[in-house]
């Protein structure tokens, strides 16, 4: 039998994207899949849903799942439900890619790797690599990890970069289960648009907010309508006190439209068509008080 005629094996399944907040997870998501898909800030609980992103290769189909950052430190109903999604990600998933910052392993990184399922192959990606220079840090951090738990691999990544991303998805594609496309070949994710144009909206709260209003505020869709050429989108910024209304509409209400102009620059990337984006700025005080009211607004 000559090398053409060998069967091509197709693998297909979840990988998992794992970590402490902060870590870069997002940031690999959309570098894996060469689309922003999941959002990005340099706050903690950016990231509170579950997200996919659909590679599609010749030889497997890879759904790597983005999770919120695994909170130790803080408590409450939110954090309650972003760990339990993060953990739960996790055990789903064929394959975990535990991400970690390689300017040190934590008390927090230890405690993640140590929840992660036995049964299945992990793999560690030590982003930021780019930020430490010096190899004698690396070496201590990956004998700090190894000590806490076996990994399948231990991969140095720059996920800003690009840098030894290709190799990272090759390893994952490579401990798949062998089996057919989960998607079609065009997919890119499996969250409707209103759900994308809610995460982008809310990306700008994160970045620019004061400290507290962001982890008080979530984005509803009131409306989304989608026209051949055009997208329609009314969302209202849910926050908790009164106080806080001044703050999102900034003097003279520059800065919801600034917020509401990078928000809509984004969306017309990603749709690839014009957008009108209108938002309003509502208090719906306790919206985040229990897990019963954080699943009226989507979450777990």
């Amino acid at each position: 039998m000559t090398d053409s005629d060998t069967p091509v094996v197709h693998r297909s399944g979840h990988v998992a994207i794992v970590g402490r907040p902060n870590v870069g997870k997002s940031t690999l998501l959309n570098r894996m899949v060469g689309q922003k898909l999941s959002i990005t800030s340099d706050r903690p609980q950016t990231t509170r849903h579950r997200i996919a992103g659909i590679v599609t290769r010749p030889d497997a189909q890879l759904v790597f799942i983005d999770s919120p950052g695994y909170q130790t430190r803080s408590g409450g109903a939110l954090n309650r439900v972003l760990n339990r999604t993060a953990v739960q990600v996790a055990e789903d998933a064929d394959v975990v890619v535990l991400v970690c910052d390689a300017r040190g392993w934590t008390p927090a990184d230890e405690r993640i790797a140590k929840l992660l399922p036995a049964d299945r192959p992990v793999l560690l990606a030590i982003n930021k690599v780019d930020a430490v220079p010096e190899k004698a840090r690396l070496i201590e951090l990956v004998n700090k990890a190894t000590a806490c738990r076996a990994f399948d691999e231990v991969v140095p990544i720059s996920a800003k970069t690009g840098r030894q991303v290709p190799l990272l998805l090759d390893l994952c594609a490579a401990r798949l289960p062998e089996g057919p496309p989960m998607y079609d070949p065009d997919s890119l994710t499996d969250r409707s648009e209103r759900f994308l144009a809610a995460e982008l909206i809310r990306e700008k709260l994160f970045r620019r907010l004061g400290d507290e209003v962001p982890y008080d505020s979530t984005v509803e869709i009131e409306l989304f309508e989608e026209l051949p050429k055009l997208r329609r989108v009314h969302a209202a910024i849910l926050i908790e006190r009164e106080g806080q209304k001044p703050i999102v509409l900034g003097a003279g209400g520059e800065r919801i439209k600034r917020i509401a102009t990078e928000a809509r620059q984004d969306l017309e990337k990603l749709f690839g068509c014009k957008v009108y984006l209108e938002l309003f700025v509502k208090v719906k005080s306790g919206w985040a008080a229990t897990e019963q009211s954080l699943r009226a607004y989507g979450y777990e």
